[in-house]
């Protein structure tokens, strides 16, 4: 590889919504579209008002498509809301806000799922209508949901974070199916290509957008098996969460919500972990866990932001992927 051009490089990127749909977006600028699968977590979906909603991949395909709120991160940025006021008028729950637009792909959804579809299948044709360049695939066709165990009881992922504002207590996380639930086809073969550059852990929170991928059994493993280096994007900079309630959640499970708490979570599951500049004091101790290290803005907030951090995410993992290679053929003939 030569200077920063990435064409012939291939990433598989696991991601949640908000924090890594910015980060697949610069893949999406840097890598070819036939080169990047974006796998989905889909803990986070769930059956509401009579539709089938699922967040994360919803999030990745209006960003993808340039139809999100650049406000929010998530929903479309051209919505109305006409269903919502009714349905609020007629007293229907109206805790999980749901645009007209929106609206309308969730329904589409739901008709094509009662038609016998795989949600693959479906996801693909939705993501083709609204011109997404890259393949978004969800972990799994089978349900898989994300529980939070709380001092308010056991709650479904979106009765926690929305209907509850993640306001109470997080005692622990269960994902419900994933002991049976089947892993994306395409995303193992992916996985197991040798041409496979990277595998990018984006910034999303690790215990309720990344564990429920690496829960469906034979990911994890395929994670393990790849050739390609594993490279983590860390979620806390500075020891608090960019998005979402990651700093919170680590707290009330006794975690300290730093960087390197992150890093020993993944384990020896990564290969190279991404620092935040502010967090540059913490390398060391990332590198004594056995894990290379890079240091760079992570905060995305524009476009060139989140190129930026996709180009530094590449360029990591082609030269740990030297390093390993090298190690290899060392252990290959007998030396060192």
């Amino acid at each position: 590889m030569s200077g920063d051009s990435f064409a012939d490089s291939r990433a598989v990127a696991f991601s949640g919504g908000v924090g890594g749909a910015k980060l697949v977006l610069g893949l999406s600028r840097v890598l070819s579209s036939e080169n990047l699968l974006v796998v989905a977590n889909t803990g986070d979906d769930f059956e509401h008002v009579g539709l089938h909603i699922c967040p994360d991949i919803d999030t990745l395909i209006y960003a993808l498509s340039g139809l999100a709120n650049p406000e929010t991160g998530w929903g479309r940025g051209d919505e109305t809301w006409g269903f919502m006021d009714t349905l609020r008028r007629l007293g229907g729950e109206d805790w999980f806000l749901l645009g007209d637009r929106d609206v309308a792909l969730h329904a589409r959804r739901t008709e094509l799922l009662k038609a016998g579809w795989g949600l693959d299948e479906v996801t693909r044709e939705i993501a083709r209508r609204l011109d997404v360049p890259v393949r978004i695939v969800p972990m799994s066709d089978d349900p898989v949901r994300t529980h939070v165990r709380t001092d308010a009881g056991e709650l479904e992922f979106q009765r926690y974070f929305v209907r509850e504002k993640a306001g109470p207590r997080v005692l622990g996380v269960r994902f419900v199916g994933a002991e049976s639930a089947r892993p994306n086809g395409d995303a193992l073969a992916w996985l197991a290509d040798p041409r496979l550059s990277a595998v990018v852990i984006c910034p999303s929170n690790p215990y309720l957008s990344i564990d429920p991928i690496l829960s469906v059994a034979g990911f994890r493993e395929a994670v393990g098996e790849a050739r390609a280096p594993v490279i983590a994007v860390s979620p806390i900079v500075g020891g608090a969460a960019v998005k979402g309630p990651t700093a919170k959640i680590m707290r009330e499970l006794g975690l300290e919500p730093s960087a390197l708490t992150v890093a020993r979570h993944y384990g020896g599951l990564i290969d190279g972990f991404v620092l935040d500049e502010r967090d540059s004091a913490l390398a060391q101790a990332v590198r004594e866990l056995g894990r290379a290290v890079r240091i760079c803005n992570t905060v995305m907030r524009g476009v060139d932001d989140k190129v930026g951090l996709a180009r530094q995410v590449m360029a990591f993992a082609h030269e740990i992927r030297g390093l390993l290679d090298a190690r290899r053929e060392r252990t290959r003939r007998g030396v060192g």
